[in-house]
């Protein structure tokens, strides 16, 4: 199973700084694809003999000379932090590749979350260049199955994978990190949001079903977003007050457990149409740091998508998501142009073969057929 586009960015990132954290939701691939990299020492922490010969990070380091070495699951040491910070100060010959189911800074051990000396990737779910490794042609099984490895090449649809998932992030995830009193609550409300991914969120009507706090459900949705289980998409503004600033939308991370939690069996237009949504954002992440997409929104209901604003940059990337480009309406990719003219607008289709450009007034937009996507972003 190999996944060239993110063998090659890590390779980049180690050439920047010898210590890379990898970060990403269980079984998204972690793990198969640091065990595919060549000519690197492999090292799981899980295993007690592993954490014994690293209880002296310095005569380790020493003993092991130069070149990669992977620390799978490293949060299992007692002092992980330590261990990477002798690495990156002492040792630069060495590089080290970390891995852990979610963000850094979430670990409680991790003292230090060596800032300036490491880089971090967040693994995705299967994207466009990882279909082409997977030689998986068939859009809609993408959409239905999601994009974890595992799953998205099964034999079968199997719901009961989906329920195995959300036990494991429950035990070895949640009750590691975070204090949460509520199992039922919490996880009702985790299914709240699948069922409502992509939506405006507004805590209160999440408090009401429940039946915690409205604090107590944005904290559960802080601990959702530390995971990486939930993407929180911020509204782009700047001085006007006819936009929309402050009301975040909220997508789930794969779009597989999507339609688990919606009961989806099949793929219809439809569905195609919420689903495709969560694909392009998940190529987008792949691009760009999730802190350059937005969504625009103003209050007459004018909407777009995506936005995707680059630092140092006056231009904005605006992105709308259609399966057939026949239905598209111009009004709010124009209505936000109308206070924020530069930069390209592109119409992501599953319905169409090839780019063609379309001229609606001196509104000037790109449609594209999804599996192009990946192409223009490396390009733009």
């Amino acid at each position: 199973m190999e996944r060239t586009f993110w063998k090659k960015r890590i390779k980049n990132l180690l050439n920047k700084r010898t210590i890379l954290w990898m970060a990403g939701v269980r079984r998204v691939g972690k793990t198969t694809l640091c065990q595919s990299i060549e000519n690197a020492t492999y090292l799981d922490c899980e295993l007690p003999r592993v954490r014994h010969r690293l209880d002296d990070p310095e005569l380790f380091f020493r003993r092991h000379g130069s070149g990669q070495i992977i620390l799978d699951e490293v949060h299992r040491l007692s002092d992980p932090s330590q261990v990477l910070k002798i690495a990156a100060d002492h040792f630069p010959h060495i590089k080290v590749i970390a891995t852990g189911s979610s963000t850094l800074a979430a670990r409680r051990k991790f003292r230090d979350t060596l800032t300036g000396r490491k880089n971090v990737l967040w693994l995705l779910p299967a994207t466009l260049a990882d279909l082409h490794d997977f030689k998986i042609t068939d859009i809609d099984k993408r959409l239905l199955y999601g994009g974890m490895p595992q799953l998205l090449l099964g034999k079968g649809l199997n719901n009961d994978d989906y329920t195995e998932w959300i036990d494991s992030f429950w035990a070895k995830d949640l009750q590691e990190l975070f204090s949460i009193e509520k199992k039922s609550a919490f996880l009702r409300f985790m299914e709240l949001l699948f069922l409502q991914s992509g939506e405006l969120f507004e805590a209160t009507r999440f408090a009401a079903d429940c039946e915690v706090s409205r604090q107590t459900i944005i904290n559960y949705l802080q601990i959702l977003d530390t995971t990486l289980t939930m993407v929180i998409i911020r509204p782009y503004f700047r001085v006007s007050a006819a936009e929309i600033k402050s009301q975040p939308k909220v997508y789930g991370f794969d779009t597989g457990f999507v339609a688990y939690f919606r009961e989806w069996e099949s793929i219809n237009n439809e569905n195609r149409g919420h689903l495709l949504e969560h694909l392009v954002l998940n190529e987008l992440l792949a691009y760009y740091p999730r802190q350059s997409i937005y969504y625009w929104r103003d209050k007459q209901r004018h909407e777009v998508d995506f936005i995707v604003k680059p630092k140092r940059s006056r231009e904005i990337l605006a992105i709308e998501c259609k399966v057939n480009p026949k239905k598209f309406d111009p009004a709010g990719m124009r209505a936000m142009r109308g206070r924020h003219p530069h930069g390209k607008n592109l119409v992501v289709c599953l319905d169409l073969l090839e780019a063609y450009p379309y001229q609606y007034g001196d509104l000037e937009i790109l449609f594209m057929p999804y599996t192009q996507l990946d192409i223009t972003l490396m390009a733009l």
